[in-house]
This record gives C-alpha cells, sequence and structure tokens, in this order.
C-alpha cells in the first residue's frame, strides 16, 4: 500500500528532560480492556466482572491519538508503540496503524499484544503500515499459561498468532515472557529450546512492581542473570550490542548460531539513565515512567480550540520537568511509594 506521509509542522526539534534524556518514544494505550487476567497485570479479584472499565467517550480517538503523535514527532519522537490492555480489542485498529503510519518522522511503528486476535488481523496491521509486533506468552504447556493468564486460552492459538504475523512480513517477532519465582521459572529452557532457530527473539523480562494491584514482592523477581545462566547452562551465549539508543534489552547470540535471546533487567540492573521513553494513556494522560504515581491529562487541549502549537508546550513542559528513575532509586527508597498507575492502564 502506497501512502502519503503527513508532513510536520516544524523542525525535529528534540525536547531534554532535567537528566538531559531526549524524548524519542512514544508508548500509546489503546484501550484499558483485556482478554486475560494475568496474575502479574490485571488480577481477576480486582479486574473481576464489576470492574468499571473506562467509558467510550472518554477514550481519545484515532484522529486525537494521530494529533499527539503528529506533535511529538516534530519533537523527535520517532518510534511509536501501541499497547494496552489488548489493543487488539480496540475496534479497526489498522485504520489508527495507517494514520501514525503516514505520520513524517515516525520510522518505526510497533505492537504489543498477547496474540490471541493476531492471525486474524496481522495482514490488515501490516498493510496499514505496522513494521513490527511482540508478543507476550510466559509459558508453552497450556496447564502453565492458563495459571499466569487466569484464562482458558491456549498455546496453540499464541503460537498461530505469531506464525501469522510472520507470514504478513513483521518477522522477526520478539516474543516477551515475564518470569516469576514460583510460577514459570521453570518454564525458561523450554521457551529458548522453542525459539532457537526460529528467526524470532525470546526476551526474557524480570517480573516489576508496576502499578499496585499485582502483590510484587522482590522475592518473585528471578534475575536476569540467573535466567541467562539457565540458558548458557544448555546453549552456550555471547554479549551483542545493543540495535539501537536506548534500547532496554540485553541483546545475547546462541554461539551455535541459533539466533538471539535478550533479557530486560528493570529490577537488577535499571536502565533509567537511558530511558526516552513517553506513555499516552487512552483517555489522554501522559506519564513521563512506567511507575508513575499520576499523569497529566491532554484532553482538554486535545477537546478545546487550541492549536498545536498548545499542545507541544504542554508537551515540553511535562517532559522538560521530569526527573523520573524510580527503577535506580527503587533500592533507596525509605517507605513504601504512593499507589503507581496500574500497567493495565499505560501498557508495558
Amino acid at each position: 500500500m502506497r501512502r502519503v506521509r503527513i508532513e510536520h509542522p516544524g523542525s525535529r526539534r528534540p525536547v531534554r528532560d532535567l537528566l538531559n534524556r531526549p524524548l524519542r518514544d512514544l508508548r500509546v494505550s489503546v484501550t484499558d480492556r483485556c482478554n486475560l487476567r494475568c496474575r502479574y497485570c490485571m488480577p481477576r479479584e480486582i479486574y473481576g466482572a464489576a470492574h468499571e472499565h473506562l467509558p467510550r467517550e472518554e477514550l481519545l480517538s484515532f484522529e486525537e491519538i494521530a494529533r499527539v503523535v503528529r506533535v511529538l514527532a516534530a519533537h523527535g519522537v520517532s518510534k511509536v508503540r501501541l499497547t494496552g490492555g489488548e489493543p487488539l480489542l480496540r475496534r479497526d485498529l489498522p485504520r489508527l496503524v495507517e494514520m501514525l503510519a503516514a505520520i513524517e518522522g515516525i520510522d518505526d511503528l510497533a505492537l504489543t499484544t498477547n496474540g490471541l486476535l493476531l492471525a486474524r488481523q496481522a495482514q490488515r496491521l501490516r498493510d496499514a503500515g505496522l513494521t513490527r509486533v511482540t508478543v507476550s506468552l510466559d509459558a508453552l504447556e497450556d496447564a502453565d499459561l492458563r495459571a499466569i493468564a487466569d484464562a482458558p486460552i491456549s498455546v496453540e492459538r499464541v503460537l498461530a498468532g505469531i506464525d501469522a504475523a510472520a507470514g504478513a512480513g513483521l518477522a522477526p517477532v520478539k516474543v516477551n515472557m515475564v518470569v516469576r519465582r514460583g510460577h514459570n521459572e521453570h518454564c525458561v529452557p523450554a521457551m529458548a529450546e522453542h525459539f532457537r532457530h526460529t528467526g524470532h527473539v525470546l526476551r526474557l523480562i524480570e517480573y516489576m512492581d508496576v502499578g499496585t494491584t499485582n502483590g510484587w514482592v522482590l522475592d518473585e523477581v528471578v534475575p536476569a542473570a540467573e535466567m541467562l545462566t539457565a540458558v548458557a547452562a544448555r546453549w552456550p551465549l555471547a554479549a551483542l550490542p545493543p540495535a539501537r539508543e536506548g534500547e532496554v534489552a540485553e541483546r545475547h547470540r546462541y554461539l551455535d548460531g541459533a539466533g538471539e535471546i535478550g533479557v530486560i533487567s528493570s529490577i537488577s540492573a535499571p536502565f533509567c539513565g537511558s530511558c526516552t521513553r513517553a506513555r499516552l494513556s487512552a483517555d489522554g494522560r501522559v506519564y513521563t515512567c512506567l511507575f508513575a504515581v499520576q499523569g497529566h491529562d491532554l484532553r482538554p487541549l486535545l477537546r478545546s480550540r487550541s492549536g498545536d502549537r498548545a499542545l507541544a508546550e504542554q508537551i515540553e513542559r511535562i517532559w522538560g520537568a521530569r526527573r523520573d528513575r524510580y527503577s535506580a532509586e527503587r533500592a533507596r527508597a525509605s517507605r513504601p511509594r504512593a499507589r503507581k498507575v496500574e500497567m493495565s492502564y499505560i501498557g508495558g
């Protein structure tokens, strides 16, 4: 599909925070709804049948999301990732992908999904301009996955989504596995074995204290070094340099040529110093950290007669005042922090 690029006003002038970190990446949550109830994200006792999701009228429209992205592209943002909740639950998502792909300066347009609806939408998403996809998968046995997701799903359906994405031209697919001690650390070798030689990249993620409803305790964190040791004991590894500036995953290659594997070590080896990421919630709030307590509401500007200049100035003020380094300071905290925003609300 041939798309006409939509130019943004002005030059690509990066905005920097108080620690001199530029704003380069934007994660956009398009819905707070999900079809799973993973224990580390949306535990069912909190997000059960009585849970009230965001009303439809509070969600940003596709046009409002595209406007924010266009303004941010003028400030150096080149990477956009669509998240949720589960983003494929948002109706007609390929239309939003097409709108964002047309914005000048957006060179990397990705999606994070649990994969359950991916098989039926992969080709439409690719045709609309999606460049990459990441699929969350925490185990390869149905019993293990169902216990984690708290839903009657099958591994086969998620793997079919990965295959469909690859067939549509979205390979290599990144596969995110959140590893939690006592739940699925025993699944790491099998996951590594399955994705070796596939061209896809398994990424092992330390269980993080995002939000306050998942009952996070440090004892359930499996450090990245321990996960790598478990893999390297069977298949020797060698470190690789980052693929791009600000990349959060540490990359390692299999010495036998079977591909690569990554780890994300937000707990044991924080990477706050190189974080260039902002997050936009489905109802229009900007968060400058995954572990933030509160966001900044852009809807009053988006739904008034204010022009793009006012929107840009507001975003400049928000990012310019940023000093977040929660992961780096976590161990030094003298008391529990205030209630943090939930992962299901702003994406991972």
